[in-house]
């Protein structure tokens, strides 16, 4: 008999059941919207410094843009046209622009996939000091374009560059023109580029790593599979999405220059 009075008294102190769907309804739509309140810094910078940017240069392309002119009148496909007119002011740099960019990207964007897949091989292995070196790797990445540059200026500099200095020490020529001729300036920039974002490339691919379960390598091993096989047949089947990652990201993220380096 107590229990059941004790029942009664639970049911009547219990909030109606509409009170408590509406709440269950609030509840939910708080957490509909907890992905999109951490989401909102990075669309703010998004939105501002990426999607804006895209839409004005899209903008800036169909007008003629000129500081000079009190306004900028629309000319619709005309801006387009006369990189494709042999006759006009900017046919020459245009195209020396797109033979430079498609230069770099060929040159640094399979080193740039398969540099740091070897690193990240390396650094996922347990020995001393691994975290140490990983943070070493990646540094470079979080330095901005301007450091780099001007960090790299001084050091290739062809008389006064650390870098033709040590060249010299032992022996090698001390008067390479690193930054100023062809096709020095092209090993200077594609070097720089790898030495620069594969920090970053090997951390994702560390990632990936992460993920391959360990059993898979040991049924290998116990199959007599070597390391080259364990790599051909656990490794690169493990990575095939991260690996398009990497090299989707690495394409488009290749700068274009205005001419090839001189």
């Amino acid at each position: 008999m107590a229990d059941v009075i004790e029942a009664g008294a639970a049911r009547r102190d219990a909030p109606p059941l509409a009170g408590r769907t509406a709440r269950r309804g609030a509840s939910r739509r708080g957490n509909a919207a907890t992905p999109y309140l951490f989401l909102a810094p990075y669309l703010v910078l998004f939105v501002g410094f990426g999607l804006l940017p895209i839409l004005f240069g899209l903008w800036l392309s169909v007008h003629q843009w000129d500081l000079q002119l009190p306004n900028r009148p629309f000319v619709g496909l005309d801006n387009y046209r006369v990189l494709f007119d042999a006759e006009s002011a900017d046919y020459g740099d245009w195209w020396a622009s797109v033979r430079a960019t498609a230069i770099f990207t060929v040159f640094s964007v399979p080193l740039l996939v398969v540099v740091p897949l070897g690193l990240a091989l390396l650094l996922n292995e347990k020995f001393p000091g691994r975290t140490f070196f990983r943070a070493v790797y990646f540094a470079p990445y979080v330095l901005g374009v301007a450091v780099i540059g001007l960090l790299w200026r001084f050091l290739l500099d062809a008389n006064l560059g650390l870098v033709n200095q040590l060249l010299g020490a032992v022996g090698l020529p001390s008067d390479t023109p690193w930054v100023t001729d062809v096709p020095w300036a092209w090993v200077s920039l594609i070097g720089v580029t790898i030495w620069w974002t594969s920090g970053f490339n090997a951390v994702i691919y560390l990632a990936g790593l992460q993920d391959i379960s360990p059993e898979l390598y040991e049924a290998a091993k116990v199959d007599g599979a070597n390391a080259w096989d364990r790599f051909r047949n656990v490794t690169l089947p493990g990575l095939r999405p991260v690996l398009l990652f990497v090299l989707t990201t690495t394409i488009l993220a290749r700068p274009t220059s205005s001419a090839s380096p001189s």
